[in-house]
């Protein structure tokens, strides 16, 4: 592309150039564009000078195009309909869409999420393509380099937590979806069940414990593990799995215990014989985020997706 060229025409050229063709006259052309004669005139003449063509011979019956201007008339209707779009606000219509949005998603999302907003997304716009990826240390970069359009995180809301709400890096903007708790899981028939019973059940218990543990983006200590760090605990981490239904069949198959988000353990339940005990100390919440760049925070898609996926969220979450 010549853009050199380009700026040297005048695109209100274009449009007098289409109504003559359409109009065939000069004088119709005049009144149809609300100018005089000899201005439309003076314009034709800088058409014939830009394009080095004299585009229309007069003739007893009005103006007939040439063959240039003939070729013209086949492409310059679709040009000046890509320009008038380029003109008009930004729309996004979810019923006759077929844009594709791609997330990165922590991998407990996939269960404790996804399936409330992927529903109302696809049923208001059905051609929609939608990709996901699993959340990574790098995704965030990804966020702001564009190549993923939203990010859903989950983080203990500890200070230092590279998604912490305070630090969120440049241009990254979020959407609390909701909070959740840490709870433990243990197989049933599980000897420590007999201690739980009774009352016998703290801190000193759950360190003696042997844990699994999932590694999320490749760490195998979560915040929790840097709490009790700093305290001066630590707990015995006997197994660690790259995904929470891993860790899930292995705490159902052996006397590990699990500690997990509570949303997702509900889920485990269904699938394994597994029995739900509190976290016997106090610990911060966890929170899971939707993240996205700023630059689309006027852009129409983007905006419906975000609003569709945060009320999903919201009344799935205040049902439960």
């Amino acid at each position: 592309m010549n853009l050199d060229n380009l700026a040297r025409i005048d695109l209100n050229l274009l449009v007098i150039l289409q109504v003559l063709l359409e109009e065939q006259s000069v004088t119709r052309a005049a009144s149809r564009l609300h100018l005089s004669q000899s201005a439309l005139s003076k314009s034709l003449n800088r058409l014939r000078d830009t394009l080095d063509d004299p585009l229309f011979i007069r003739t007893a019956h009005g103006l007939k195009p040439t063959a240039h201007a003939v070729q013209l008339s086949d492409k310059l209707p679709s040009l000046l309909e890509n320009l008038s779009q380029l003109t008009q606000p930004p729309t996004f219509t979810p019923a006759s869409s077929d844009r594709k949005f791609s997330f990165a998603m922590v991998e407990s999302a996939y269960e404790t999420l996804l399936p409330y907003f992927i529903g109302p997304l696809l049923s208001n716009a059905p051609n929609l393509r939608l990709d996901s990826y699993g959340w990574m240390g790098k995704s965030i970069q990804d966020l702001q380099k564009g190549q993923v359009d939203f990010g859903i995180a989950g983080r203990d809301l500890h200070p230092k937590s590279n998604v912490h709400m305070d630090r969120l890096p440049d241009g990254i903007a979020h959407q609390l979806l909701f909070t959740d708790h840490q709870i433990c899981l243990v197989r049933e028939e599980h000897p420590i069940l007999s201690a739980i019973t009774t009352g016998n059940w703290n801190l000193d218990i759950y360190l003696e414990m042997s844990h699994v543990q999932v590694r999320c983006e490749g760490n195998e200590w979560w915040a929790l593990d840097y709490h009790l760090a700093e305290q001066g605990h630590r707990r015995r981490l006997s197994t660690t799995v790259p995904d929470f239904y891993g860790a899930a069949s292995v705490c159902a198959h052996s006397d590990l215990i699990f500690t997990v988000p509570s949303s997702f353990a509900r889920h485990a339940k269904k699938l394994y014989p597994l029995v739900e005990l509190p976290l016997p100390f106090d610990f911060i919440p966890l929170a899971y985020v939707l993240l996205w760049h700023e630059r689309n925070n006027d852009e129409p898609g983007h905006r419906w997706m975000r609003e569709t996926i945060c009320k999903s969220v919201a009344d799935a979450f205040s049902n439960i």
